[in-house]
């Protein structure tokens, strides 16, 4: 493998092989039934989104600052709550689903090798509505453990040419993952590792020579995850625990006859950001100057679909 500077990214702004959609559904992550309705969560991957900062604010790319919609292809989730108030604090509400950890890198870490990947339109939880206890939630919060999405980007030779390219990009940006292995687009890279947040891997798509794949590490810090309860609510540092706001307060009365099915709509409204150094708002790795500033998620809106 080759590490490099052309991405110091900072990942999740924040899912095959691992870049690729599945044609039906996963498995969901927790699994058992009692016969009755089920709450079941979808991803969406929306670009028209609003943006948002980490403070939960609509945000426009800074000056100086060339930005692109990544094309994401999978997905996952590593901790679903839901919250009945603003000064709820994580942990407090109410949760549903904790992804499997391991201690087998030697810290506490999310087990990548149990991790549901998911694309658009299917489901990253599925499980009997009893779970959630009857009440009134605003909020939603969903930790994103991993991401895996295309980019555009110009490759300049010096005396040999121009590429416009593709490019595929996975991210872990959960607090802390275990990882043995993983595919970028078509490649594989071995770890067998715990990573921190903002472990990356990009692999050129159709590249004009063979490459293998370039990985590098974010520094602590680098992840923007929008919380629009910041100031009541602040989420831990190094994780990326989105926050979410229904547009109508989602009710569970406890007497549901039929599935709760919630459309969760990530933002990735010019998620791509990185320093844009002659004007043309197209990424080109191959100048140093253009270095990647933030990527990933720009907000989350959980909607009630049934």
């Amino acid at each position: 493998m080759r590490t490099g500077h052309i991405f110091i990214l900072g990942l999740c702004l924040s899912l095959l092989t691992a870049a690729c959609k599945k044609e039906q559904d996963p498995a969901p992550p927790v699994g058992g039934g009692d016969g009755g309705p089920r709450l079941i969560l979808k991803f969406k991957f929306d670009s028209t989104q609003v943006r948002l900062n980490g403070s939960g604010q609509p945000a426009d790319v800074p000056a100086g600052h060339g930005a692109q919609h990544p094309r994401f292809n999978t997905m996952t989730a590593h901790y679903v709550e839901f919250a009945p108030t603003a000064w709820t604090l994580p942990g407090q509400g109410a949760v549903v689903y904790h992804a499997p950890e391991t201690t087998a890198g030697g810290a506490n870490a999310i087990d990548f090798s149990q991790a549901v990947l998911t694309g658009e339109g299917q489901a990253f939880l599925n499980i009997p509505l009893s779970q959630l206890p009857a009440g009134t939630y605003p909020y939603l919060r969903v930790s994103i453990g991993y991401q895996n999405f295309n980019i555009r980007f110009r490759h300049v030779i010096p005396g040999g040419g121009v590429y416009d390219l593709q490019g595929t990009i996975a991210s872990f940006i959960g607090f802390n993952t275990y990882i043995r292995s993983f595919n970028v687009h078509q490649q594989s890279v071995a770890v067998n590792d715990d990573k921190l947040q903002g472990f990356w891997a990009f692999e050129v798509m159709n590249p004009p020579i063979p490459l293998e794949p370039i990985i590098g590490q974010a520094p602590p810090g680098a992840t923007t995850v929008p919380n629009p309860l910041f100031d009541s609510s602040p989420i831990p540092a190094g994780s990326c625990l989105v926050t979410g706001v229904f547009p109508e307060p989602l009710v569970i009365t406890g007497n549901e006859a039929q599935d709760v099915v919630i459309n969760v709509s990530i933002s990735t409204n010019n998620s791509f950001e990185w320093v844009e150094t002659d004007g043309d708002n197209i990424f080109e790795p191959s100048d140093p100057a253009e270095t990647v500033i933030d990527m990933g998620t720009r907000g989350m809106i959980p909607t009630r679909l049934q």
